[in-house]
C-alpha cells in the first residue's frame, strides 16, 4: 500500500498552522477570483504566508483555480499564475482547459489536479487529462461504491475522494438567488454562505439544500454532508489513498479536531490496524464535532449503481 495523502481546506492562517500540526499532508486554499467554494478567500500576501508555513513544515500546498473561466478571466490570469510560481505552489486544482493550455504554453508546468466537480465520473476521462498534464483528479461525489471500485482498476493517476465535508450538487454562473429576490420584490442583499440560506422540497420539509451566491454565481449543496470514516478501509483496499477534508460548513476548532481523527484513521490504516470497530469509535467522535444543524451520511456510496445515472 502506498502513502495515504490527506488534503484539508483552511479558513485562516491560524487554522493552517493547526492543521499542519495535526498531521495533514496538503493544505487547500484559494483566492476570490479563481477559486470555487472555499471556506475563506485569501489575499495574495496571505497566500505567500501560507506557502511559507506549509513548506517549512515539509508539507504541500494546493491552490484552487477551479472557477469557470470566461475569456476576460483568462485574459487577466497572468498575475495569479506568476504568484503561483513565486510561492512555488505544489498543485493547482483546475477544471478549465484554458489553464491546461496556458500552463504548458507559458512554461509554468505546474502540477495540475483535474476537477470539474460532478462531471468526473470515469477512469477514461481521468486518464485523458493525465495525457494532457494532470497528475491527479477529483472524483465526483455521486459515484456508488461499485462504480468507484471499477474505476480504480483502470486509473493511471491518483483520484481524490471526499471523506468529510459538504458536497456541491449544482453550480450556475447565473445569479439565481438575486433573480429570485428581484422577482419576489424582496429587499434582500445578504446572499453569502454565512447567512445560512437553504432550499427545501415542498414534499420533504426536512430537506436542507444549502445555497449561496458569490461573484462566481450560485452554489447549491446536497442535503447531508459526507462522512466516510467507516468506509476508509474499503477505499484503501481499492487504492483510494487521496482523502479530502472540506471545512466549508464546519468552521473553527471543530474542523481541526475532525482532521485529527482522520489523521489517526490514516495512521491506523497504514499500520494495518484500522478495524471497523476502531473506525466506528472515531466516527462517533466526528459526529459529536460536526455542526448540529447539518446531517451526515455516506452520500451515494451505498447506492445501487443501476439507480444512479
Amino acid at each position: 500500500m502506498g502513502k495515504i495523502v490527506i488534503t484539508a481546506t483552511a479558513e485562516s492562517i491560524e487554522q493552517v498552522k493547526e492543521l499542519l500540526e495535526a498531521g495533514v499532508d496538503r493544505i487547500y486554499v484559494g483566492e476570490e477570483d479563481h477559486a470555487l467554494r472555499i471556506p475563506h478567500s485569501f489575499t495574495y500576501d496571505e497566500l505567500r504566508e501560507i506557502a511559507r508555513l506549509t513548506h517549512e513544515a515539509g508539507k504541500e500546498l494546493t491552490v484552487a483555480a477551479n472557477a469557470l473561466m470566461h475569456q476576460d478571466m483568462m485574459d487577466q490570469i497572468q498575475p495569479f499564475m506568476e504568484l503561483m510560481k513565486e510561492i512555488q505552489v505544489d498543485y493547482l486544482v483546475v477544471g478549465d482547459t484554458g489553464i491546461f493550455y496556458i500552463n504548458k504554453r507559458d512554461g509554468y508546468h505546474f502540477k495540475l489536479i483535474y476537477d470539474t466537480s460532478v462531471f468526473v465520473t470515469s477512469s477514461r476521462q481521468i486518464n485523458f487529462w493525465k495525457d494532457h498534464g494532470a497528475v491527479g483528479a477529483v472524483l465526483a461525489r455521486e459515484i456508488p461504491a461499485e462504480e468507484l471500485f471499477d474505476i480504480a482498476k483502470n486509473l493511471e493517476i491518483p483520484a481524490e475522494i471526499l471523506v468529510y465535508g459538504a458536497s456541491v450538487i449544482h453550480h450556475s454562473k447565473r445569479t439565481l438567488l438575486q433573480n429570485y429576490y428581484n422577482f419576489t420584490k424582496a429587499d434582500e442583499t445578504d446572499l453569502s454562505r454565512q447567512r445560512g440560506l437553504f432550499l427545501a422540497e415542498p414534499s420533504d420539509p426536512d430537506s436542507h439544500y444549502s445555497i449561496y451566491e458569490d461573484k462566481h454565481g450560485t452554489h447549491i449543496f446536497i442535503n447531508n454532508d459526507i462522512d466516510m470514516m467507516t468506509k476508509l478501509t474499503e477505499l484503501v483496499e481499492h487504492d483510494y489513498l487521496h482523502w479530502k477534508l472540506d471545512g466549508i460548513y464546519c468552521p473553527g476548532q471543530n474542523f481541526v479536531e475532525i482532521a485529527k481523527l482522520f489523521v489517526e484513521a490514516r495512521n491506523l490504516a497504514e499500520a494495518g490496524e484500522l478495524t471497523y470497530d476502531k473506525a466506528f469509535l472515531l466516527d462517533e467522535q466526528v459526529r459529536k464535532l460536526h455542526p448540529k444543524e447539518r446531517g451526515l451520511d455516506t452520500g451515494f456510496y451505498e447506492y445501487d449503481r443501476d439507480k444512479v445515472k
